[in-house]
């Protein structure tokens, strides 16, 4: 099954002694590994790390699948204030984009399609780690927690692990994986941000 046609999928982040860069495995419902996601660093910029802020650095993150094939990639560039982030598939063509809105307390992220128009929102509690997804009718469509009662539950039960889940009856194929893109990536990006 190709990655983007699951409708879950379970975030596990790798646990590092000196993290400099972030790494999660994605698993779906059966507990399967059917991707990684993986943060790119040159030497500048682990070095950059260690003197300055993360939340205003660069970061280019990859979503490939089990045999290594690179999906999505996602950027960010230098940030101040908000992220503005580019979704690509493997050729560079932009696919869409996430607008980080700041509002206190509730985190909330636009999904963007390459013309700029919004296809989705995630909003939620980042204390929680409760996330609904919505379309643009306000209708939720998916959700990112960290509450999961499947065979796999002993896997997920730590800070570092959470479920994105769109509904099978999406029907919007670009825009699920748009939506599930930033919704795979929400958490370094909000962990970025603190």
């Amino acid at each position: 099954m190709h990655f983007f046609e699951n409708n879950e999928f379970f975030i596990d982040e790798k646990v590092q002694f000196i993290k400099m860069s972030n790494e999660y495995k994605v698993y779906n419902k059966n507990g399967e590994q059917i991707g990684i996601v993986k943060q790119k660093l040159s030497g500048g910029q682990t070095a950059l790390r260690l003197i300055l802020n993360k939340t205003m650095l660069p970061f280019v993150l990859n979503i490939n699948d089990s045999t290594g094939n690179t999906l999505i990639t996602i950027k960010r560039g230098w940030t101040w204030w908000t992220s503005k982030i580019t979704i690509l598939d493997p050729t560079g063509r932009i696919l869409g984009f996430i607008k980080q809105k700041i509002r206190f307390f509730k985190p909330t992220f636009k999904v963007l399609n390459p013309q700029m128009q919004e296809v989705g929102v995630i909003t939620g509690d980042w204390k929680a780690w409760n996330f609904e997804i919505k379309d643009l009718g306000g209708n939720v469509i998916g959700n990112i927690n960290k509450k999961w009662a499947g065979i796999t539950k002993e896997l997920f039960t730590t800070a570092d692990k959470y479920i994105v889940s769109i509904r099978p009856e999406y029907p919007h194929e670009m825009n699920k994986v748009i939506i599930l893109s930033a919704a795979i990536t929400i958490d370094m990006v909000l962990k970025e941000s603190k």
